[in-house]
């Protein structure tokens, strides 16, 4: 999908649908660098305090921080290993374990696109069919493969989650000084936010910066950031040379699926209706992602993979 099913784009539509968002809401609370790679380091069985400190070079205050924002979110709780004194161990709780199939899509995703894929695992089991595998996203109705090519969306802005414009401005000019989530690229919450309102259709930085609210200077500099790493490839429109069309990359169309993972993990935990609704043309139902094995396409889970 180069371009939004809706047309013509309606951008006031689109910006506050893309603002009142679980996937934007989400974002806010596990799109920054530590947090990603503290969820990563669980999924790969780090269970103490310790472990994510002497793998990830993180400092202690922060490291402390970002998992009790985990263990209030119900996505990490705690349990004693040690009584004397009294140590905790962090485990993934059914909520966090629903995160796998984002977690699973960002593996595959820097296992061919990003920078650290030796630090990765470096091949995936499915103990069901006992065969090396991907993970792919297929539609969880009718079993299809989906990318953005395959489906469409409606737009319904959901009022309990649109912030006030100056919050969603503000947010924008803090997010110069981001960190990247750990992706390998300068991927953070508003990479991944501008690459979805291109997955919505918005081509042109004028669209970019009316529907996300970034000022001219923030949006010029954050894709030039997507473009030299390969995520956005500009244009010159066929229409009017003057202007430039954003188009996606094969590494960006990689992304979509970890985007739609982990948007439908944010509408279950807000217990929203998402504002953003993917529908799947092949079978014309409203589309729920699911993440399943290449080799025998059934849906995997956390418990029924290896890897080493």
């Amino acid at each position: 999908m180069n371009g939004c099913n809706i047309n013509p784009i309606d951008l006031e539509l689109t910006r506050d649908a893309l603002a009142s968002s679980t996937l934007n809401h989400g974002l806010k609370v596990l799109g920054d660098q530590w947090t990603v790679a503290i969820l990563l380091g669980a999924f790969l069985g780090w269970r103490r305090f310790d472990e994510w400190q002497g793998q990830l070079a993180i400092p202690r205050q922060t490291l402390s921080q970002r998992l009790k924002t985990l263990v209030d979110m119900g996505v990490l709780r705690q349990r004693p290993y040690q009584e004397r004194p009294v140590r905790m161990a962090y485990h993934l709780t059914q909520h966090g374990l629903a995160l796998y199939g984002p977690v699973l899509m960002i593996w595959a995703w820097e296992r061919r696109w990003g920078a650290r894929a030796g630090a990765l695992p470096q091949k995936l089991v499915h103990r069901s069919c006992g065969h090396r595998f991907r993970p792919v996203m297929a539609c969880g109705r009718c079993g299809e493969r989906a990318g953005p090519d395959t489906l469409t969306f409606t737009l319904a802005p959901n009022p309990e989650l649109l912030p006030p414009a100056q919050d969603t401005a503000r947010s924008a000019r803090m997010s110069t000084d981001a960190q990247p989530m750990g992706l390998g690229l300068r991927v953070d919450r508003w990479a991944l936010l501008i690459l979805s309102a291109v997955y919505l259709g918005c081509r042109y930085f004028d669209q970019l910066a009316q529907v996300l609210q970034i000022v001219p200077s923030v949006l010029t500099r954050r894709l030039g950031n997507l473009v030299e790493d390969g995520l956005l490839l500009p244009q010159p429109d066929l229409q009017d040379g003057r202007r430039t069309v954003y188009r996606l990359t094969p590494a960006s169309r990689d992304l979509f699926p970890y985007v739609m993972a982990f948007a439908h993990w944010a509408d279950q935990h807000f217990g929203q209706a998402g504002s953003i609704r993917p529908t799947h043309k092949a079978c014309g139902m409203p589309f729920v992602p699911s993440i399943q094995c290449s080799a025998c396409h059934s849906e995997v889970s956390p418990h029924d993979v290896t890897y080493t």
